[in-house]
């Protein structure tokens, strides 16, 4: 049925034996649902084909979302399976600077200062401008700043040889990569899509950079987010764009939003919004439904011939007690959104049981105490059921032998 296997075994075997260890789990909606035209996924599956024949280098693939996406384990978990499954290693990350920021982030990045950095956030008290694709920013004023970043261990696409560093275009600032205590370079500005380039001479898994104020009287530097990108070798590049109490519209507010997913010339997104959409009780379905027409006309304007995936709103709690019945009509939203845009539908909702099943989650380990978020076994599942999702469905739209 399947055109990979990596040691032997059927990834999508691996996928289904692990779904079977949980009865509560509705495997019968691992699947992906299509509309009428889905040719913007026979393009993205065409992409899959050619890097599995050597003839394509990489594949670009962003997941946006609130706290889910911000820990980085369901994002990392479904890339490392590709990687694992077409047994690449190139490609890279686009990691915010989540440490520097004071806040917790993804498993396969971390970042470092020498400095002092206010953050920004497109939700709540820490609002503020400017913002990047992230829904997040870290600002300084400080000179004499040294700040960088580093893949960890976890990282599928651990070393790199070129870094884009993201940032808005401040004239009373100079951003320099450290070669050592006395050599500085300079890197390519791309002022069009919002970042810096630097190219390296060999692979790293680290890089530091010295900011320098040349203004006192001009303030602010602010910071997106470093792409680290390795295009010596084929692979998988990802972007988590994931902010903690992001709902539909926290991403609207990212004045920079356009250009910097231009620059990702993503072939897959995959949007798991709606958690906090849902847990507001001014919910109402009219606004999802056009916060998500508004974000996936930036989509769409950012690459055209993206393939996009709408995850349905996991089943969640409010303040621990009150079973969320508004996940049912966040469901109902995303198919429809699947028929007016030409979208697929990843039906995670119906999945992991339906309404008032995160208990059974959390009973197992696979769910944290709030009944809203899981645990990092939790998170890898997920993970592994959005992989066999959309390998199915590519398994089932190239030629077969």
């Amino acid at each position: 049925m399947l055109a990979i296997e990596h040691s032997g075994v059927s990834c999508y075997l691996k996928a289904q034996d692990t779904a079977f260890s949980y009865p509560f789990i509705q495997k019968e909606f691992n699947h992906l649902n299509f509309s009428t035209d889905s040719s913007s996924f026979l393009n993205f599956f065409n992409k899959l084909e050619q890097l599995k024949q050597g003839k394509e280098q990489c594949i670009s693939i962003v997941h946006m979302g609130g706290s889910h996406v911000q820990g980085g384990v369901w994002s990392n978990k479904f890339i490392s399976k590709w990687q694992t499954a077409f047994n690449s290693a190139g490609g890279g990350y686009f990691g915010f600077p989540y440490k520097i920021a004071k806040t917790n982030g993804q498993p396969y990045m971390t970042s470092f200062t020498s400095g002092n950095w206010k953050r920004c956030r497109a939700v709540g008290k820490e609002f503020c401008l400017p913002l990047g694709m992230s829904a997040l920013s870290i600002i300084t004023n400080d000179s004499s700043n040294y700040f960088g970043v580093k893949t960890t261990k976890k990282a599928t696409c651990r070393f790199f040889n070129r870094v884009k560093v993201f940032h808005n275009f401040n004239s009373n600032f100079d951003v320099a990569m450290v070669e050592n205590d006395s050599t500085f370079l300079a890197g390519e500005e791309h002022r069009e899509f919002g970042y810096t380039l630097f190219r390296l001479d060999t692979l790293r898994d680290s890089v530091s950079f010295l900011l320098t104020r040349s203004d006192t009287l001009q303030k602010d530097f602010a910071l997106y987010g470093f792409s680290v990108e390795n295009d010596q070798s084929p692979g998988f590049y990802l972007a988590a764009l994931g902010a903690n109490g992001a709902s539909s519209s926290s991403f609207l507010r990212c004045e920079f939003l356009l250009p910097q997913l231009e620059s990702l010339n993503a072939d897959l997104f995959i949007l798991s919004l709606g958690v906090n959409d849902t847990q507001s009780k001014s919910f109402e379905k009219e606004d999802y439904i056009e916060n998500y027409d508004t974000l996936i006309t930036y989509i769409k304007k950012s690459n055209p011939h993206a393939a996009i995936i709408l995850t349905t709103t996991t089943d969640n709690y409010i303040k621990r007690r009150t079973s969320n019945k508004r996940t049912i009509t966040a469901r109902e939203a995303m198919f429809e959104l699947m028929e007016k845009h030409q979208v697929a539908v990843w039906d995670l909702f119906s999945l992991m049981g339906g309404y008032k099943s995160m208990p059974k989650w959390l009973k197992v380990g696979l769910a944290s105490p709030d009944k809203v978020h899981f645990t990092n076994k939790g998170y890898e599942l997920l993970g592994d059921l959005m992989y066999e999702a959309v390998l199915k469905a590519y398994s089932n739209n190239i030629p077969k032998n």
